[in-house]
Parts: structure tokens; sequence; C-alpha cells
């Protein structure tokens, strides 16, 4: 198995469904511009109350992806 090194960015999901719908939310949208995420942390839960009831869920996450391997160069 190869030796990895990977970056971390820190990531704020949030949805009015669930927690769960947050981290869907935040993996989903990086996707689109990170390459190779392969894990998650989520670090904070919180949340918004309205009128008494959670209004919305707020999850705060670090990922990590792997860098590109180097390309070797001839010169």
């Amino acid at each position: 198995m190869d030796d990895h090194v990977y970056k971390l960015v820190e990531l704020v999901g949030t949805s009015e469904e669930s927690v769960a719908d947050a981290i869907d939310t935040a993996i989903k949208r990086a996707s689109a511009t990170v390459r190779n995420i392969r894990w998650f942390e989520v670090v904070q839960v919180r949340g918004e109350v309205v009128n008494g009831e959670v209004g919305r869920y707020q999850v705060t996450l670090k990922v990590g992806f792997t860098l590109d391997e180097p390309s070797l160069r001839t010169e």
C-alpha cells in the first residue's frame, strides 16, 4: 500500500433536515472542487432554534484529501 500525504480543510454544512444531511451537503459541495476526498471528522454540531424547534442543523467537519503525486520532470 502506498503512503499518503493528506491535506485538511474545514467545512461547515447546514441542513433543515438532519445532522446527516448537513454532512452530506458539505461533502457533496466540496467534492465539486476538491479531488481525492478520503475521510471526514465531525468537529462540532450546532443548530438554530426557531419558535422552540430545531430550525437548522450546522455541522463543522475536518475533511482529509490526498495530495496528487508529483509529476516527474525530465530536463
